[in-house]
């Protein structure tokens, strides 16, 4: 993969923050490059020189700091602590990149295979990778029972918060990440679900 030139200045973060906003009112399907260039103030030709397609565009603009930034990997000494860290913080579940951003996303990456594929790779296996330290650190803290699929239990608090935000509308906050820790996540740990 060849490297792109950078945009001068701050002009690139110009560019990526009209990107997340254009992501949030039009959706990914809707986005075009002359939408995020006239948002932008940017010619079509500087976008082009640096991103050379929509989803490039698009997973730089989220994968960043100011969009979704990637949660701090801080050891709290507990599974509890860390996921309260990792899903309450900055890049959390809480943060205040809109929801609408993703969910422009989400129905896009299922038809679009580049922009699956820039996803998968720039934006999620970071976060998942993050996510499975957490859990071998648990594991080796002795949190996590041996029969336990800590596979399947590391994608449960994203998947329960996923589904609140937009299959039923309810926006993540702290007390819901709170609920699944506590009620789901921490007694799924100890073995203690039905055999």
């Amino acid at each position: 993969m060849r490297h792109r030139p950078r945009v001068e200045g701050g002009r690139e973060e110009e560019i990526l923050d009209a990107t997340v906003a254009v992501v949030a009112e039009l959706g990914y399907d809707r986005l075009t490059m002359d939408a995020v260039a006239t948002a932008a103030k940017a010619s079509k030709a500087t976008l082009y020189r640096r991103w050379s397609t929509k989803a490039d565009l698009v997973v730089d603009a989220i994968s960043r700091a100011k969009g979704c930034p990637l949660p701090e990997d801080v050891d709290t000494g507990s599974l509890r602590g860390d996921l309260i860290s990792m899903s309450c913080g900055d890049g959390g579940f809480t943060d205040e990149m809109p929801m609408s951003v993703i969910a422009g996303l989400v129905t896009a990456l299922h038809r679009d295979p580049e922009l699956k594929t820039a996803f998968q790779e720039r934006f999620l296996a970071p976060r998942l990778a993050l996510t499975r330290k957490v859990y071998e650190r648990a594991v080796a803290r002795g949190e996590i029972a041996p029969e336990v699929d800590v596979e399947l239990l590391s994608v449960t608090l994203p998947a329960v918060i996923v589904h609140h935000a937009y299959i039923l509308g309810v926006p993540p906050t702290d007390d819901l990440i709170l609920r699944v820790i506590d009620n789901v996540i921490l007694p799924a740990a100890r073995g203690s679900q039905a055999s």
